[in-house]
């Protein structure tokens, strides 16, 4: 199998960020006015690894503009809400040294990490994160119900990984489009 360079170019780019990850000023006043209102959702998002906030913020900022998307505001909060939390549940465990292995098995051998992530969470230490990877989605939408957010947060939090099929006829359709895209971009 032959791997892009884009591919490539945009994993090393990415693993270089994460050894290096900056929150600016910015970045934290963006973060008080999507949060606003809901304390317990930015406390969720603190408990991210820094370079799991910076790559959520890189999603957040991603994103086009609610003008552009044509949503109502409450919808598009709860897609910006959603683009910060949406790999919350990695926070269960999933070391650096595992990411890259994951990544590396997604483009090389997706049977394989496929078949690591099909256990329980309580299985033997060194396979865990393999299943953290395939259930983060579940596991980061059901805290973020437990954090009050509204349930189109947490319903786009539990479909992001999920490609969409076609062209968006709905609310959710199009936001889930929104996220999945800005995503795959960071």
């Amino acid at each position: 199998m032959r791997v892009s360079e884009n591919i490539i170019r945009y994993r090393t780019r990415q693993f270089f960020a994460a050894l290096k990850p900056r929150v600016s000023d910015d970045d934290r006043q963006q973060l008080g006015a999507v949060f606003s209102g809901n304390s317990a959702a930015l406390v969720l998002f603190e408990r991210m690894r820094a370079a799991d906030r910076q790559h959520a913020l890189a999603v957040l900022k991603t994103l086009p503009p609610a003008e552009t998307l044509n949503v109502p505001a409450d919808a598009y909060l709860a897609l910006q809400r959603a683009a910060l939390l949406h790999d919350v549940g990695k926070t269960m465990g999933q070391p650096l040294l595992y990411r890259v292995v994951i990544v590396l098995l997604q483009v090389a051998w997706p049977a394989a990490l496929q078949t690591l992530s099909q256990a329980s969470l309580t299985c033997p230490a060194w396979r865990r994160p393999f299943v953290i990877n395939a259930r983060h989605p579940k596991i980061g939408a059901a805290w973020a119900r437990e954090a009050g957010c509204r349930p189109l947060t947490v319903s786009l939090i539990e479909g992001h990984q999920g490609a969409p099929a076609g062209q968006p006829a709905t609310l959710f359709e199009k936001l889930h489009r929104a996220l999945y895209e800005a995503d795959g971009k960071n």
